[in-house]
């Protein structure tokens, strides 16, 4: 029987066996040859600390609200994106056939069943590396329009995780005339560099938004992309963003806002603060020219131009009996991580 990965108790996952029901007429079936997770988002579930658990969104208000009785975060799956080759197909499928590849988004898992209109074939130019990129990068982009990166901008992208490193590249497609990268991590700085960052800043050697003023006469960058999740790195933001400069917050923040202080350069620099989008978060402000169909579309052409390069992101890259290990180092040793990746065969 095929495994997926099962998250049954905090920073504990096992390798669970399940059933594959029969196909149904209109189904695939695609065994996985690879799979990747997305750190900020999902390590809080991982680690027990998500507040799926006890809040929810209300669907009249569209408000988060406390949960009425308190539901357990697990057992869960784990995992973001996947790409994998269609092993068996329904008897009125026509769209597809065995052995094409294809990508989606899915948990860590063997195999996987969904109806053919649910199935993306993968382009052949996209390496299966770039692929399970997609989300990273059609996060990027949208946080890089949201912020309306000009040519001649000075911009600033605190957080060198897979978004951030996609948002470096992006900003540079965009125009950008001066990319500044921010990142406690030296793994991900000196990924940065070949990424494209012409200044680097390490928040643990200086003042990160004192340093950006004085890499900009002391006016500040343009637009600062917040993609750490960290609540202090977005109070550097504030303060390293010039006087009616604009500030995209990414990543999901969890806790408490311990480090951001409103109180202090917030007002006096008049700044706009504009929600980097989730690609759920339709409709998008310059909808119906975007929606998600042409973010992901155009996601995919820049890495078929190669626009966008991956080389080294995907790290650490185990095989998927080696999961748990995977995930252990994302949790407790970050500065040897980018982005996990689960090799399947």
């Amino acid at each position: 029987m095929p495994k997926e990965v099962i998250a049954i108790a905090p920073r504990k996952l096992v390798l669970q066996e399940y059933e594959e029901n029969p196909l149904k007429p209109n189904e695939v079936r695609i065994r996985s040859r690879l799979s990747s997770e997305k750190h900020g988002t999902n390590l809080p579930g991982y680690r027990g600390e998500g507040r799926s658990s006890k809040r929810t969104v209300d669907p009249k208000y569209l408000i988060w609200v406390d949960r009425e009785v308190e539901r357990s975060p697990f057992p869960h799956r784990v995992g973001n994106m996947y790409v994998g080759v269609i092993v068996e197909v329904g008897s009125d499928v026509t769209r597809f056939k065995v052995g094409e590849r294809v990508f989606g988004y899915g948990p860590i898992r063997e195999t996987h069943t969904l109806s053919e209109e649910r199935a993306n074939l993968a382009p052949s130019k996209l390496t299966d590396e770039e692929l399970v990129c997609l989300d990273p990068a059609v996060v990027a982009l949208m946080a890089v329009r949201e912020g309306n990166v000009k040519i001649g901008e000075k911009v600033a992208v605190f957080g060198l995780g897979a978004i951030g490193l996609m948002a470096l590249q992006l900003v540079s497609v965009s125009g950008a005339l001066l990319i500044i990268g921010i990142e406690l991590i030296e793994k991900r700085l000196r990924l940065a560099k070949k990424y494209g960052a012409d200044i680097l800043i390490n928040p643990k050697e200086c003042d990160a938004g004192l340093e950006l003023r004085k890499l900009t006469d002391m006016k500040g960058v343009d637009i600062a992309i917040e993609a750490s999740g960290s609540y202090r790195a977005l109070h550097h933001a504030i303060r390293g963003t010039r006087y009616g400069g604009t500030i995209v917050p990414v990543s999901v923040y969890h806790g408490e806002a311990i480090g951001l202080n409103l109180s202090e350069e917030w007002h006096i620099n008049r700044q706009v603060m504009v929600s980097g989008a989730r690609v759920e978060s339709e409709p998008y402000r310059d909808y119906p020219r975007w929606d998600r169909r042409r973010i992901e579309e155009t996601v995919i052409d820049l890495f078929a131009k190669k626009k966008l390069n991956v080389e080294g992101m995907l790290d650490p890259i185990v095989e998927f009996d080696q999961v748990g290990e995977g995930y252990r180092l994302i949790d407790e040793e970050p500065e040897k991580t980018v982005k996990l990746a689960v090799r399947h065969y």
